[in-house]
C-alpha cells in the first residue's frame, strides 16, 4: 500500500496532467488510500474532472469531494436562464425523452426527476448540462422504469462482463432479485467497478443496481 505522502503526490500529478484542470487550485489530503479534493474552481465541469482523475490514480479506495464553484461575475445567471438552457440541452439530445423529464433550479443547482425505460437515458440527461454555464452541480433523481418485462438473468450479466476485456469476472459475483441487481466481489481499479456496473445496467428489466464491488489493489500489485 502506498504511504499517504507518495499518493498525496501521485493525484497531484495526475491533476497536473488533466489540461482542463489547474492543479493549483486543487488541494489534496490522503490518508490510509481515501483522497479529500479541496479548493475552488470555475465550472461543475472542473469539479468532475478532479474528482474523476483522482479516483483513477493506483491505489485510491475513495474520494471525498469538497471543492467549490464559483463563477466569474460575467457568468451569473438567474435561475429562469440556467433552467431554460437546461431544456434546451435535453431537448437538443436525440438519447432523452426530455419531456419526460421534470426541472428544478435553484441558486445554480438543477434537480431532474421523473422516470425513463434505460439508465443511459439517464446518464445522458447529466451529461447534458454538466458542461453549461451557471450550473454549480447536478442532482439526478430520475427513477428508472423498463419497459420490458422480461426476468432479468444473471447468467447474461455474467456473460457480458466475460466478454469484456477490462473485468475479471471471475472475481464478480452477480445476484438477482426480481428488477434489481446486486454486484459484489473484488476488482482492481474504479474503472472496473464503474464498467462492471454499466454492463449490469445494460441488461433488460434492470430497475437499480446495487454495486458493493470492492477495490483491491493490493492484488493487483501483487500480480
Amino acid at each position: 500500500m502506498k504511504s499517504n505522502e507518495v499518493l498525496q503526490k501521485d493525484v497531484q500529478e495526475a491533476l497536473k496532467w488533466e489540461p482542463m484542470l489547474n492543479a493549483a487550485e486543487i488541494g489534496v489530503i490522503a490518508k490510509n488510500g481515501v483522497i479529500t479534493l479541496t479548493g475552488t474552481v470555475d465550472s461543475y465541469t472542473k469539479k468532475l474532472e478532479a474528482e474523476h482523475a483522482a479516483k483513477n490514480v493506483s491505489g485510491v479506495k475513495a474520494v471525498i469531494e469538497k471543492i467549490e464553484i464559483q463563477f466569474g461575475s460575467t457568468w451569473q445567471k438567474k435561475g429562469e436562464e440556467i433552467a431554460s438552457e437546461v431544456l434546451g440541452a435535453l431537448k437538443a439530445n436525440w438519447e432523452i425523452p426530455f419531456e419526460k423529464i421534470k426541472v428544478k433550479v435553484e441558486d445554480g443547482w438543477v434537480t431532474l426527476d421523473g422516470e425513463l425505460s434505460w439508465n443511459y437515458q439517464k446518464i445522458a440527461a447529466t451529461d447534458a448540462i454538466k458542461n453549461l454555464i451557471g450550473v454549480k452541480g447536478v442532482t439526478n433523481s430520475i427513477v428508472i422504469r423498463p419497459d420490458s418485462n422480461d426476468a432479468i438473468e444473471a447468467k447474461e450479466i455474467e456473460n457480458a462482463l466475460t466478454r469484456s476485456w477490462s473485468v475479471n469476472q471471475q472475481k464478480i459475483n452477480i445476484s438477482v432479485l426480481r428488477d434489481k441487481v446486486t454486484i459484489t466481489g473484488c476488482v482492481e481499479s474504479f474503472y472496473q467497478k464503474n464498467e462492471a456496473e454499466r454492463i449490469a445496467w445494460n441488461a433488460k428489466g434492470v430497475c437499480s443496481v446495487d454495486n458493493q464491488l470492492v477495490i483491491d489493489y493490493a492484488h493487483t500489485l501483487a500480480n
